[in-house]
């Protein structure tokens, strides 16, 4: 930060799915200790928003997501499980659903909200989860290169791995 203070605002950390307890639990002790909002995003890639479509294809509509009507159920599920975690949504820490690419959605939610901080994990272990990075990118990677703000990435489990 080049001796400027930290900056104030919310804590924005992405979840998945199959989000990592320790994820969800590092960023809202974050949050917490800085005394600042927890947002914990979520991002449907199945579904996107029209501005990333080429400039000559783009409509008035084109800030108007084309929502996967199948995430609905799944993304209320999520927040249970978010909820099983952190408790009732309210003054520290909320929910939201994006649409789209991760990393970029995950930036225009940090940009629109004025974040201090994103957070997210190091991505899960294994051969099929590094096959998915190879194919769609890594989210933390991405973040880290286009976004202006830092940018903490959280390892898988707890200490030692546990």
């Amino acid at each position: 930060m080049s001796g400027k203070e930290w900056p104030d605002g919310p804590i924005v950390v992405g979840v998945e799915w199959n989000f990592s307890e320790h994820l969800v639990r590092t960023a809202a002790a974050l949050a917490a200790a800085m005394g600042e909002h927890l947002i914990c995003a979520f991002v449907d890639p199945a579904s996107y928003l029209t501005e990333w479509a080429p400039a000559n294809q783009r409509t008035a509509l084109s800030l108007d997501p084309s929502i996967n009507e199948e995430a609905e159920f799944p993304s209320a599920h999520l927040q249970r499980r978010l909820e099983d975690v952190l408790g009732e949504p309210g003054e520290s820490w909320s929910f939201r659903v994006l649409n789209g690419d991760v990393s970029k959605a995950l930036n225009r939610l940090a940009r629109n909200t004025d974040a201090a901080l994103l957070v997210v994990g190091a991505g899960r272990p294994g051969s099929v989860a590094w096959l998915d990075r190879v194919l769609e990118g890594s989210v933390p990677a991405a973040l880290i290169r286009h976004q202006q703000r830092p940018v903490l990435v959280v390892p898988e489990g707890g200490v030692g791995g546990a």
